[in-house]
């Protein structure tokens, strides 16, 4: 394989496995692809180590790391402990100051606790927490993409986003966001690449433009 070969390893969104990437397609001689998972969080475990514990898994150097929603947050947290040729977050944010106006009041007013993640673990049910409405009539096609229902690790991670404190936004960003983003609405925002039409779960079902770009957006090609 030759050493041009750029490795883009991918980090799903809360609760969801890989298999979220499974349309997203990159030329093979130019790129590799490599898929991260969720692991579980320890009793106490900082973001930021364990942001470091899943970057101990990355065994290349000058990688693109690429992170949906809170996967998003995570590869940023990581790129700190491993060299980066490009951080893409998608469908996610770069400060705190993009998050809605719910998630900053939900911090300091606890209510993030009142979450019910206990029922969550039912994968019904987290399913159409994840998703929203659109997964009322399509459950069984959205169920496949998640892979953890544990009421620890859904604790864990809804307060790590709450408390997410950043530090500057790094030069190396490529901000990716659907226009039509309930989850994170555009008019927080600032820097991104827009995706017209596309909704918090664009990773799947605009996996078409993403085929079209995504290695453009890597090499810094100009898009269509």
């Amino acid at each position: 394989m030759s050493q041009d070969i750029i490795h883009v390893y991918f980090m799903p969104g809360m609760a969801a496995s890989s298999l979220i990437f499974e349309h997203i397609k990159l030329p093979e001689d130019s790129f590799q692809m490599h898929y991260l998972e969720w692991l579980v969080p320890k009793k106490n475990e900082t973001l930021q180590d364990y942001a470091k514990r899943t970057a101990a898994s990355i065994t290349h150097e000058n990688v693109v790391l690429a992170g949906v929603s809170f996967g998003g947050v995570l590869v940023q947290e990581m790129s700190k402990f491993v060299s980066t040729r490009k951080v893409l977050v998608i469908s996610s944010v770069k400060s705190r100051g993009e998050l809605p106006n719910r998630m900053k009041l939900a911090k300091f007013t606890n209510a993030y606790k009142l979450i019910p993640t206990k029922k969550l673990s039912n994968i019904d049910v987290l399913a159409k927490y994840a998703f929203g409405k659109v997964a009322n009539d399509r459950i069984e096609l959205y169920r496949k993409y998640l892979l953890v229902n544990d009421p620890y690790y859904l604790e864990w991670a809804i307060k790590q986003l709450m408390f997410w404190k950043p530090q500057d936004i790094q030069a190396n960003i490529v901000h990716i966001h659907g226009d039509k983003d309930k989850v994170f609405p555009t008019y927080h925002l600032k820097n991104f690449i827009p995706v017209k039409g596309g909704s918090h779960i664009m990773i799947i079902n605009k996996y078409k433009w993403f085929n079209e770009n995504l290695a453009k957006i890597i090499l810094d090609e100009k898009l269509a």
